[in-house]
């Protein structure tokens, strides 16, 4: 087994462990709820295998399924975010930079990071949301949900980004 293989599985251990329990108790005014173990499948290198990021992220998000009794909303989602990863990170990098760049702070610029993650959370927590729900009866409440999770999953990233600095 290689290093990144048992480094990714400690990552993959630590944010499931938690979203199963901790954050995934949290739903502050109702609404927003941390959905921190997207951060794991943003983090893949360049030239990471896809095969490798679409099944690290069908795992991740099915034993979040597992746990929630969502059944298949969070492995949908996050495996959709795992197909366009690999290919959204390539619009952020210079074409001369190195094959095992990972997506960061530190290793883009702030800004470019921003660009990169903010719209990659939110398409997350739309797609999960709709699932979730699955009507737009109550498109209000399904707004709250999305800009409420979103913005507190962004700002438990952005922290963690700053403390891994």
């Amino acid at each position: 087994m290689s290093i990144d293989f048992l480094k990714r599985l400690s990552w993959f251990g630590a944010f499931l462990l938690a979203q199963v329990l901790v954050l995934g108790h949290i739903h502050l005014f109702h609404y927003a709820t941390p959905l921190l173990y997207v951060y794991f499948v943003t983090q893949f290198p360049r030239n990471h295998a896809k095969w490798a990021i679409l099944l690290w992220s069908f795992m991740m998000g099915l034993l979040v399924d597992t746990f929630f009794n969502t059944p298949g909303v969070a492995a949908a989602s996050l495996t959709l975010i795992g197909a366009i990863q690999p290919y959204y990170f390539e619009l952020f990098v210079p074409r001369d930079s190195a094959e095992d760049l990972m997506p960061s702070l530190r290793n883009i610029s702030p800004t470019k990071y921003a660009y990169y993650i903010v719209p990659l959370v939110s398409l997350y927590c739309m797609l999960f949301f709709s699932l979730e729900m699955f009507t737009f009866f109550n498109w209000l409440q399904w707004l709250l949900c999305v800009v409420s999770s979103a913005l507190v999953t962004l700002l438990l990233i952005f922290t963690f980004e700053v403390a891994k600095k």
